[in-house]
C-alpha cells in the first residue's frame, strides 16, 4: 500500500474518533453542571489547556466563557481540533481513498457533517447542546461500526485502526485530565469534598463507562477504582491499556517495526505500574502528560516506520 493512502486511512480514523471525543469532553461539564449544586462555578479554561489549544482561542475570543469555549470546541472552522473541523478533514480524506472506503460511509459522514454544519449554531445553548451531542457521537459510532464490519480487514482497515485506537487512547487521557485540572474555581474545594465521587461518576458517563465499570469494579465510585479501570482494564474498549493493546495486536499484520513495538511496551508500561491511590491524592496531572508524551511517541514512530518513505 502506498504510504500516502496508509496515511490517510490512519488520519481517517483519528478525526473521526477525536470527533466523538471532542463530544465527550464537553458532555464532562455538561454532566456536572446537572449534578452538582447550582452555587458552584465552573471555569472553562481547562477546557481549552488540554486540547492544547490556548494561543488558538486568544487569537480570536477575549474571554474564556461558556458561549466563547462551546464554540471554540463545536464549530470554530478556524480550530483544528473542533467537531466541525475534525469532519471537514475527515471528508477531505475521504474524497481521496474512495476505492479502500465503501460508498455508504460516504453518504453517512457527508450527513453527519451537514448536520453539525446546519445545526451547530443552535447547539451553543445548553437547553440544545446534550442532543446535538449526542447525535455527534452517535453518528461517528455508526460510521466506524460500519467501517469494522463492511470494510476488508487488510493493511489498510490495520492502519485505520491504528489510529483510531490512538486517538481514543489520548481523548481518555485527556478526559481524566478534566477531573485532574482546575475546573472548580479555586476557593470552593471544601465544599465540593462531598461531591467528589459525582465528578468521578460524570467522567466515566462522560465515556460511556458507568455501567461496564459497575460490572467489572463492583465497589463504590472512587478516584483509585475510576482510574484503574480507565487506564489499566484490558476489557474495556475506552481504556488506554485495551488501546495500547490493539494497536500492539495490529503490527503483526504490518512490516515488522522494533521501533514502534518497543514505544507502545515502554507506555504500557508507564500505565501498568503506575500507584493510582498515590496520583488521586497528588501527581494526577504530570502522570497524565507523561502517558500522552508516551502516545505521542507511539504516533511517531508510526509515522516514521510507514508514512515517511
Amino acid at each position: 500500500m502506498l504510504s500516502r493512502v496508509a496515511d490517510n486511512l490512519y488520519w481517517f480514523g483519528r478525526y473521526i474518533q477525536r470527533a466523538e471525543n471532542t463530544a465527550r469532553v464537553v458532555n464532562v461539564h455538561a454532566n456536572l453542571l446537572l449534578d452538582l449544586p447550582r452555587k458552584v462555578q465552573f471555569g472553562w479554561t481547562p477546557l481549552v489547556d488540554i486540547f492544547g489549544a490556548e494561543a488558538s482561542f486568544r487569537e480570536r475570543y477575549t474571554e474564556f466563557s461558556e458561549a466563547n469555549v462551546v464554540r471554540f470546541l463545536l464549530i470554530d472552522a478556524q480550530n483544528q481540533g473542533s467537531i466541525l473541523s475534525s469532519l471537514n478533514a475527515a471528508r477531505e480524506i475521504l474524497r481521496t481513498t474512495r476505492d479502500h472506503i465503501q460508498r455508504e460511509v460516504w453518504e453517512k459522514l457527508n450527513d453527519l457533517h451537514y448536520t453539525v454544519k446546519e445545526r451547530g449554531e443552535a447547539a451553543l445553548s445548553r437547553s440544545k447542546r446534550q442532543e446535538f451531542l449526542g447525535r455527534v457521537i452517535d453518528g461517528t459510532q455508526l460510521l466506524y461500526g460500519m467501517l469494522a464490519c463492511n470494510m476488508s480487514h487488510d493493511v489498510g482497515f490495520q492502519f485505520m485502526r491504528i489510529g483510531t485506537s490512538l486517538e481514543q487512547a489520548d481523548m481518555t487521557t485527556r478526559i481524566i485530565d478534566v477531573r485532574s485540572s482546575n475546573l472548580i474555581r479555586s476557593g470552593a474545594a471544601d465544599e465540593l469534598r462531598p461531591f467528589q465521587n459525582i465528578q468521578w461518576m460524570s467522567v466515566l458517563r462522560s465515556l460511556t463507562a458507568y455501567q461496564m465499570y459497575r460490572r467489572h469494579a463492583r465497589i463504590r465510585v472512587s478516584g483509585a477504582s475510576v482510574l484503574r479501570f480507565l487506564l489499566q482494564n484490558r476489557e474495556f474498549p475506552r481504556s488506554v491499556t485495551f488501546g495500547l493493546n490493539t494497536i500492539a495486536a495490529t503490527l503483526p499484520h504490518l512490516p515488522q517495526n522494533r521501533a514502534i513495538e518497543r514505544t507502545v511496551d515502554r507506555t504500557r508500561a508507564l500505565v501498568h505500574d503506575a500507584n493510582l491511590e498515590q496520583l488521586v491524592e497528588s501527581g494526577l496531572h504530570e502522570f497524565v502528560d507523561e502517558v500522552q508524551i508516551g502516545l505521542a511517541q507511539v504516533h511517531e514512530a508510526v509515522s516514521n516506520a510507514y508514512f515517511r518513505l
